[in-house]
């Protein structure tokens, strides 16, 4: 079975509490028997938990909940619509930054890592967190949907004044675990090139969340990204 992921210190007794229920360990069974088949999973074990070590429990203001990582070779990183600086932007994430653009008047240049964003207090959360390669979500319904209802129950429940992005159906669905009496929640379609012109496009995400944020006297996000 596939060591236990590492997290933050901030969310250690949230997710080592998770991964010794017995669903977490068929999920870590069912990641090793896909290795052992000869399958490539994207990201990496060690970037699986990425959201978590760069966005710390106390420091998260915005959820931004995605569908399941990219399935396509060198572009996962374990943040949710994310890429590493110098690969190529993704249709999906070229639409988020088409919507910042028109939003907020930011030129998002070529540089797709949104870990500035994550630093700021973004959790850049998938529903699930692994995929086959070239499969998409070809790990849903594994277990990690159950993961991440506890982590975002658990942010619901613990703080307040959190903005939640939900984007595409697999991020609607959790809606229901999220109270509108105490957090900002904005819906939109997935920004696929599918959907995108559904509604995502004019959802105006990013000044909306800083709206709020500084409605309730938190900092606001600096969407912008050099590079």
């Amino acid at each position: 079975m596939q060591d236990k992921l590492s997290v933050g210190p901030s969310w250690n007794e949230i997710i080592n509490t998770e991964q010794n229920k017995p669903y977490f360990k068929n999920l870590c069974n069912f990641l090793d028997e896909e290795e052992k088949s000869g399958y490539a999973i994207f990201p990496s074990k060690f970037c699986q938990m990425a959201a978590f070590n760069l966005t710390p429990f106390d420091k998260v203001k915005v959820v931004l909940i995605g569908q399941d990582p990219y399935h396509n070779s060198g572009q996962a990183n374990g943040l949710c619509f994310s890429v590493n600086n110098g690969i190529p932007i993704p249709p999906s994430l070229k639409n988020i930054f088409k919507e910042l653009e028109n939003d907020l008047q930011i030129a998002s240049g070529l540089n797709g890592d949104l870990s500035k964003w994550a630093a700021q207090g973004v959790l850049l959360l998938n529903t699930v967190l692994t995929v086959r390669a070239n499969i998409p979500a070809s790990h849903q319904n594994k277990g990690w949907e159950r993961f991440t209802d506890t982590i975002i129950q658990t942010l619901n429940e613990q703080k307040s004044g959190l903005v939640f992005l939900l984007w595409g159906n697999n991020a609607k669905r959790k809606k229901r675990l999220i109270s509108a009496q105490n957090h900002l929640i904005i819906e939109a379609p997935h920004p696929s090139p599918l959907s995108a012109y559904k509604g995502f496009f004019g959802s105006q995400p990013f000044s909306k969340s800083n709206a709020y944020l500084k409605h309730k006297g938190l900092g606001i996000i600096d969407w912008a990204l050099k590079g």
